[in-house]
């Protein structure tokens, strides 16, 4: 098996053999990948979420929010995953592909999955505000649509959870400095747009 370079950077191919073999220690190694693009987001000023859609033990594509750079209300991390991945391939549907998300996936983005045909979901944290997976809706587990997608949720979920903690920690503190009408306030709570 040739060398991969790891979630941290550093390459090890026997140690990554074994990884693979693991379907556990799989998830958590490729949610590495996707927690990793959180980073980026984040490092961007975009939420901190990210995805990674894998095939056969291989990242076919991956991708970070982005909506807030590309003017895209639909630049999420597993939209940008799918374009890609569907472009390496060539093909639309990704029906032996399992997707790695750092959080739920909202209704849009579980029904792109859908639409994708992904066999498998892995996400980490719930999103317990407009879950599109199994929180608010269940859009890939519905029975109506055509097809419905294996899910697999919390791995590595604590990570996910804090990088979003942290990020809208960060954000509301600085709203809070100075609100949208450019009056002081100390209050955490008084911001727009969240």
């Amino acid at each position: 098996m040739t060398k991969r370079k790891s979630a941290n950077g550093e390459t090890n191919g026997a140690a990554t053999a074994d990884i693979l073999r693991n379907p556990d220690a799989n998830d958590g190694f490729f949610m590495g990948f996707a927690l990793n693009e959180a980073r980026l987001a984040r490092d961007a000023g975009e939420v901190p979420i990210g995805a990674v859609i894998v095939i056969d033990n291989q990242i076919a594509g991956s991708g970070r929010n982005c909506p807030i750079g590309s003017n895209d209300p639909t630049a999420h991390a597993e939209i940008m995953a799918l374009r890609e991945a569907a472009l390496r391939i060539g093909n639309y549907r990704l029906t032996e592909a399992t997707m790695y998300v750092t959080i739920e996936p909202c209704a849009m983005c579980a029904g792109a999955i859908v639409n994708a045909r992904i066999k498998r979901l892995v996400y980490g944290a719930a999103d317990l505000r407009a879950g599109g997976v199994d929180t608010v809706f269940r859009i890939c587990a519905n029975s109506s649509l055509n097809h419905q997608v294996e899910v697999t949720s919390g791995v590595r979920d604590e990570e996910g959870r804090q990088l979003m903690q942290a990020f809208f920690k960060r954000r509301r503190k600085t709203r809070s400095a100075v609100n949208d009408d450019g009056v002081e306030s100390d209050d955490p709570e008084n911001t727009s747009n969240e």
